[in-house]
């Protein structure tokens, strides 16, 4: 007896470290470098060098970075967001916002890739940056049917400081690339210029604050039978069904294609209840009228606006259909099976992580 209680005594170094990582979590170290764009690396190596310099001296570094947009902020403030991302963010999205952290190839679809500054789900129109209130709203809600979770019990201090680094990584990322386009066009930069770039980043995200869509006329009361059965009517008649299906499902052969991240995509699945981008009236209308940022998923206000009622008959019937499923009716399959591709295929979970 006396021999095992020194065994364990000498053992508890052990113990105790086993702990402390079950309780810390395995979370990878942090780089002390962004991971430099593809842009930019295709650069020379005088031109890259030239462009790295750049984006360091106005973006700073992983471990101390630096607001584009508000470069005078207080040190404290970027690192509590930081940290946060790190803790969060990070693993999926990667350390540049590049899409690319370590659980990345294991998801489907792929995590946001903040750098190019676009992203799916706003309520601006097609094309433009999200507003603020757009990335704390997926914050909040996550989006449902992938594996981005709602942090809706996190305190809005600390959504409000998530928000600040992502769009420091998507300011970051933005003029990275405008910085290497520059230099690979006029093979050069001057840095007389790039204030001007900076502004032109920055200017995107300014503009996109101001152009919240709103609807062209109100919202009627719906889901009344005449309502879906116009927005039925509607839904195979202006174009929807041709990537939906006309059961919604989207198993048609023309229901594949690329988004603005090179991945393979499909039109959703709108009887799985599983709306990415929310399950709200007003949320329906926008990704109607303006289409989804980065997909093949086209904005319809031009062909609709002079028959806003039509609009409002599709909310309605998407909502009736995507409810289906919780009412207990299982649509019949559709003609096609819609593989997702091999190469966009998240990984098995015993493959080790590189």
């Amino acid at each position: 007896m006396p021999r095992l209680k020194s065994v364990f005594i000498a053992r508890l170094p052990v113990f105790a470290g086993l702990c402390l990582v079950l309780v810390s979590g395995c979370r990878p170290a942090v780089e002390t470098q962004f991971v430099t764009g593809e842009a930019v690396t295709a650069l020379d190596d005088e031109l890259r060098q030239a462009v790295t310099a750049i984006v360091l001296e106005r973006s700073g570094t992983p471990t101390v970075p630096r607001p584009l947009a508000d470069p005078e902020r207080p040190e404290r403030d970027v690192q509590f967001g930081r940290a946060l991302y790190n803790k969060y963010c990070q693993q999926c999205h990667g350390i540049s916002g590049d899409g690319k952290g370590v659980a990345a190839k294991f998801l489907y679809p792929r995590p946001r890739d903040y750098r190019k500054g676009m992203f799916k789900f706003t309520s601006t129109p097609y094309g433009n940056r999200p507003r603020r209130e757009d990335l704390l709203r997926t914050l909040r809600r996550g989006i449902p049917g992938t594996s981005m979770p709602s942090f809706n019990l996190h305190p809005d201090r600390e959504l409000e400081a998530l928000v600040d680094y992502v769009l420091l990584l998507s300011h970051r990322g933005e003029l990275e690339t405008r910085l290497a386009l520059e230099a690979d066009f006029e093979e050069e930069i001057d840095p007389e210029n790039v204030p001007d770039m900076v502004a032109e980043v920055l200017s995107r995200w300014d503009s996109a604050e101001k152009s919240e869509v709103h609807p062209l006329t109100n919202q009627p009361p719906f889901l009344t039978a005449d309502h879906v059965a116009a927005g039925r009517e509607a839904f195979l008649s202006k174009g929807c069904s041709k990537c939906h299906g006309d059961d919604g499902r989207g198993m048609t052969k023309d229901n594949i294609g690329k988004d603005g991240w090179g991945f393979s995509t499909k039109a959703a699945d709108l009887t799985s209840g599983l709306l990415h981008g929310g399950s709200e009236p007003l949320d329906i209308y926008r990704r109607i009228v303006s289409g989804i940022n980065g997909t093949p998923m086209p904005g319809f206000k031009s062909s609709l606006e002079k028959e806003p009622e039509t609009i409002w008959n599709l909310v309605a019937y998407v909502l009736h259909v995507s409810g289906q499923r919780r009412e207990g009716a299982i649509p019949t399959p559709g003609m096609f099976s819609m593989k997702t591709p091999e190469s966009d295929k998240p990984e098995a979970a015993t493959t080790p992580a590189e």
